[in-house]
């Protein structure tokens, strides 16, 4: 089960709103399905992003996935603890493994992305 609060992207990234900004990162379940996350590439701060757009990407011992940002806006902070640990997206992916925190430029776009619920059900029916 993933958090309830947050929203998610059929990509496998989450997004954890505290007022006009969105956290960003991978599920739980993504983290998982990758295995050991060895690196991670993003994007630097002041980067302006479009929903949908790619942002980095994760290297694990098993593959290399592209990023892709849940909602548009411009990325305020970006998580450097990841630069060397990025283990961290393994052991606490909603907490000090997030990734990226964007100011969105359209809160709307919220709208487009799935419910815990809806996201549950999404990687049933993909398993």
């Amino acid at each position: 089960m993933e958090p309830r609060e947050n929203y998610y992207a059929s990509s496998h990234e989450y997004v954890h709103v505290e007022g006009d900004v969105a956290i960003v990162g991978i599920s739980n379940y993504a983290q998982k399905e990758l295995g050991d996350v060895v690196f991670v590439e993003l994007p630097q701060a002041g980067t302006t992003l479009e929903a949908g757009d790619e942002f980095g990407s994760i290297e694990s011992v098993k593959a290399v996935s592209e990023l892709f940002a849940p909602v548009g806006g411009e990325v305020i902070e970006v998580n450097d603890v990841l630069s060397e640990k990025p283990d961290m997206v393994n052991s606490d992916s909603y907490g000090d493994g997030w990734m990226l925190k964007i100011r969105m430029a359209d809160a709307s776009e919220l709208e487009q992305l799935m419910s815990a619920e809806d996201y549950d059900d999404y990687i049933k029916r993909e398993k």
